[in-house]
């Protein structure tokens, strides 16, 4: 039985990222802990340590982060007692790559074509370096990159609203700013009646759910994670919110500036552990500005990641301590589609030479996490 492309491309990346990760358990294991409340029926995990980012809140400790993952995690946890979290990072980076796969045949992409996109998602953005170290932050984007992904490729299928929903939803539930995603995803839907129904009806359990975990974190039915988590961090403030007009200079700095330092010995050349811009790791991307038709996917794609990418580029932090720019994998997936798109016809030499560029910026960086940052993980 020959294997759909899609299915080779995810394990293809299945393989390259586990060569990357080298078998390691990421010590940042966040939703292990939270896969583990929620087995004993709580949603406060018992804190091993200050290493381990979580919200002091009324005498117990939260998971600020969005909890899919351990939901996910949660049948291995139930079954062994715990799990290595890098693993379902590993699973989700090659499913994204199926699905990336799979959405650029659905497009008309040659294979060869097909094939260039999918290795610049992988190695020519973060999702390559966060797949293989799995820690909670970059799991989650892990995560979102993948049911996003999943949402486009259906979209360009067969465009059942209840499985863009799903899809969705475990994008948003994995990062909470892409829930502005999903107008998106109903306007793209807008043709069918049926689909707007199936996808308007599978929002609502993910909205009871998001209720239901609010209530029994905080008390009330909207989530006050990350403002208190900024109002007791040095790099935040006392009061007011994280998102702010302020940082707009500081985020276009990082996104689009910052650079990596020289070091006076080898390797010669160092990212920044604040990141480095995407100027310099990912300007493959430019070919996302050269996507014209068709209007009823480029439009909506470019919408998507001006909304998606809005809340990062005021946000109080970068991404800190990062290879690139992590923070744009929230709306790289959009633009990932668009560079299909801006390609569909023919990928010029230019094209190619800056998505090998960014393929060797990415292998770069995880190299030097592994050998200089992570060594002994």
């Amino acid at each position: 039985m020959k294997l759909r492309s899609s299915i080779v491309a995810g394990l293809v990346a299945l393989v390259v990222i586990a060569l990357v990760a080298h078998g390691r358990s990421t010590p940042y294991n966040n939703y292990v802990l939270l896969a583990q409340a929620f087995l004993h029926g709580h949603t406060a995990i018992v804190w091993p340590g200050a290493y381990i980012d979580a919200l002091p809140y009324h005498g117990a400790y939260y998971i600020i982060e969005a909890p899919l993952p351990a939901i996910l995690l949660m049948p291995f946890v139930a079954i062994f007692g715990g799990a290595n979290q890098t693993l379902l990072a590993i699973v989700l980076g090659a499913v994204a790559i199926g699905a990336t796969y799979e959405f650029g045949e659905r497009i008309g992409l040659t294979p060869t074509t097909n094939a260039w996109i999918c290795a610049f998602l992988l190695a020519g953005t973060d999702l390559l370096w966060s797949a293989m170290l799995g820690d909670v932050w970059f799991l989650a984007h892990v995560s979102a990159v993948c049911f996003t992904m999943l949402a486009l490729a259906e979209l360009a299928g067969k465009k059942r609203g209840w499985l863009v929903a799903l899809y969705g939803c475990c994008a948003l539930l994995s990062r909470f700013d892409l829930v502005l995603a999903l107008p998106v995803y109903a306007l793209m839907l807008r043709d069918s009646r049926r689909n707007i129904a199936g996808f308007v009806g599978a929002l609502v359990p993910f909205a009871a759910f998001w209720v239901w975990y609010n209530v029994a974190r905080w008390g009330v039915w909207y989530d006050i994670g990350y403002t208190a988590w900024y109002h007791q961090d040095q790099a935040g403030m006392p009061t007011g919110s994280p998102f702010r007009l302020s940082y707009f200079p500081y985020q276009l700095w990082s996104f689009f500036v910052q650079g990596a330092q020289r070091v006076p010995q080898f390797p010669w050349l160092a990212p920044s552990l604040s990141g480095v811009a995407l100027t310099w790791t990912s300007p493959a991307l430019l070919l996302a500005l050269f996507a014209r038709k068709p209007l009823n996917w480029v439009l909506p794609l470019a919408v998507a990641t001006l909304l998606t990418a809005g809340p990062n580029f005021i946000y109080y932090v970068n991404g800190f301590a990062q290879f690139g720019m992590r923070h744009a994998l929230d709306f790289e997936p959009f633009l990932v589609a668009l560079m299909a798109f801006a390609v569909r016809e023919k990928m010029p030499r230019w094209g190619y030479a800056l998505i090998a560029y960014s393929i060797v910026a990415g292998l770069w960086g995880c190299w030097y996490w592994n050998a200089f940052v992570r060594a002994g993980s």
